[in-house]
């Protein structure tokens, strides 16, 4: 489904933007690039560069302090909470929420309206809802409607008046996301903004994503780390790179598969041209020394004495030219510990609602991925994995600060001798640590991890990239960096079972890499939900969550897994 034809797409010209943060440190600095009608743009660079807050002056919802953002064809814009909707949003008013300005007031007038017919039956009640409902027919209610019923049928399986009214926070996080760009991509704005849109899709909904992605009329700026999708759908890539007055801007007018070299032969020129630079400048400052030292004993050299300080000044003056980008050096150091060499015993183990009874059996030091497509309880499994089982001992108690809720089933599944879980939530949903900064929740601890003093704290947060953030509260990181806090916490607290539900969603692909790297290492049993096609290679055990409900173990990798059928 692309947009259809003769739709005009838009443009988004960023010229020269530079924006501080509150407290005063620089993030962006001239950042400058462009997406062209129809084209389908990445924006990447490590995480806390500034990426979602250049969406945020791209959409209007802060202001430009320095430089300006001209667009063209109307904007539609998902953001990057969509997939982690825990409030009371409906589905209706999610797919208001996206849809074109006029609608979104008419439908909250009408929701008002309504809310207060319900409250207090009266005549003035019923003519405010009557007015109401004219306003949101005006306003193409009515045919959005139609539109939105389509979206439902294809995230959901439903028609929207049958789920109009469900919580969204019932969805799992790749149907929020198909929600959301179902009525993106539906609708008449000629350019969208999409955060991480690929984050808790599964791998058939990845899929559909790069080739709507590849068929739009539309134009088109993401964020995103996942490098297939990039290398499916991306015709140009903007990288956001880290610098002493900000994060700086530069476009690769080709596709992702030359990216790499692309980006190995700019970091090449930038140091040869500031090679070339300091080079010049003791040149020049050699000059204006020697010639000053003559001029003191013949005032014919005064004047090339001048000139030769004049053309230092201006040189200086003009500055160096852009530094090299400074390499990211994440390093992780997971340690685990031995644990008996059952890890894990399922037996008839029934996920309420979800699965149907299965029997499993994990090993000291296994590699699990578990696979499935949205909705099919793989995050419910490693939840209730994550609680120390079915009947957890005091010895399998987690890790966490955070204890996830109880999970609905029946039969067992139990956890071997010194078997401590510690686990990755896929939403980041952390409210112990909410409120505090990260010097903070090092350095008091918690009955599973030592506190730190401020030297050790800082030590730490630097080798996982996190050291200018470490007086920042938890909440106000940006995803990836609450992600490698969260694998930092996992970390110094001694899990020997890690249970890791899509760690690299919102990760950088260096820092995927560094995971990688540090699972590898790990002396003990890792399970991991996940749907990165790369970061699946690493593993050696594969459960796959099926759509007939059944939970099997394949020596490969299966990504084609439908939705599961059930009642909706």
């Amino acid at each position: 489904m692309s947009t259809p034809s003769g739709r005009s797409s838009g443009h988004v010209d960023v010229q020269g933007v530079s924006h501080e943060l509150p407290d005063g440190r620089p993030l962006l600095s001239e950042v400058t690039f462009r997406v062209a009608d129809g084209t389908t743009t990445a924006l990447v660079g490590p995480n806390g560069t500034g990426k979602t807050t250049l969406l945020r002056l791209i959409a209007g919802d802060e202001p430009v302090q320095e430089g300006s953002i001209a667009r063209s064809g109307g904007l539609g814009v998902m953001r990057q909470f969509v997939g982690s909707v825990r409030d009371d949003t409906s589905v209706a008013e999610l797919l208001a929420a996206v849809a074109p300005a006029p609608l979104r007031a008419a439908f909250a007038a009408l929701d008002a309206a309504e809310t207060a017919m319900f409250e207090q039956d009266t005549e003035r009640s019923q003519l405010r809802y009557a007015q109401a409902l004219a306003d949101f027919g005006d306003a193409g209610g009515y045919e959005q409607e139609v539109v939105w019923d389509e979206c439902t049928h294809a995230a959901l399986g439903v028609p929207f008046e049958a789920c109009r009214n469900r919580l969204v926070r019932t969805l799992s996080g790749g149907e929020q996301k198909r929600l959301v760009l179902e009525a993106l991509l539906r609708g008449p704005e000629g350019v969208l903004l999409l955060d991480e849109p690929d984050n808790y899709l599964d791998v058939p909904g990845k899929r559909w994503l790069e080739e709507q992605l590849r068929t739009t009329a539309k134009s088109v700026l993401l964020v995103s780390h996942d490098r297939e999708l990039l290398a499916a759908a991306a015709d140009r890539i903007v990288t956001l790179e880290p610098g002493a007055l900000g994060a700086v801007s530069w476009t690769h007018g080709g596709s992702f598969a030359t990216y790499g070299a692309a980006r190995t032969a700019r970091a090449e020129r930038l140091e040869e041209l500031r090679r070339r630079w300091d080079e010049e400048r003791v040149k020049l400052r050699t000059l204006v020394v020697t010639l000053r030292e003559k001029a003191k004993f013949n005032d014919g050299m005064s004047s090339r004495y001048a000139a030769a300080q004049t053309r230092l000044a201006k040189f200086e003056a003009a500055g160096p030219p852009q530094a090299p980008p400074a390499a990211q050096d994440v390093r992780m150091r997971l340690r685990g510990g031995r644990t008996g060499k059952r890890v894990l015993v399922c037996e008839r183990l029934e996920l309420t609602g979800l699965m149907r009874p299965f029997d499993a059996e994990l090993w000291m030091g296994d590699r699990v991925a578990v696979l499935g497509s949205n909705g099919s309880g793989k995050s419910h499994f490693l939840r209730l994995l994550a609680a120390g089982g079915s009947d957890p001992d005091a010895e399998h108690r987690p890790v966490d600060e955070h204890v996830p809720a109880p999970v609905a089933h029946t039969g067992s599944a139990r956890l071997g001798a010194r078997v401590r879980p510690g686990w990755f939530a896929q939403t980041h949903e952390q409210p112990a640590l909410v409120g505090r900064t990260l010097l903070d929740v090092l350095h008091r601890g918690t009955a599973h991890r030592a506190g730190m003093d401020r030297e050790s704290a800082s030590r730490a947060l630097d080798r996982y990239g996190l050291a200018a953030a470490a007086e920042q509260r938890f909440e106000h990181l940006s995803g990836g960096q609450q992600a490698r806090l969260q694998i930092l916490l996992l970390e110094l607290s001694g899990a020997t079972l890690l249970l890791l539900d899509e760690p690299t969603d919102n990760l950088d692909l260096h820092s995927a890499e560094a995971l990688e790297q540090a699972l590898e290492a790990y002396e003990g049993t890792v399970v991991a939900v996940t749907h990165d096609r790369w970061f699946a290679r690493g593993f050696d055990r594969f459960l796959v969550f099926g759509e007939d409900g059944r939970v099997v173990e394949s020596p490969e990798p299966v990504w084609d897994a439908a939705r599961v059928v059930r009642a909706r």
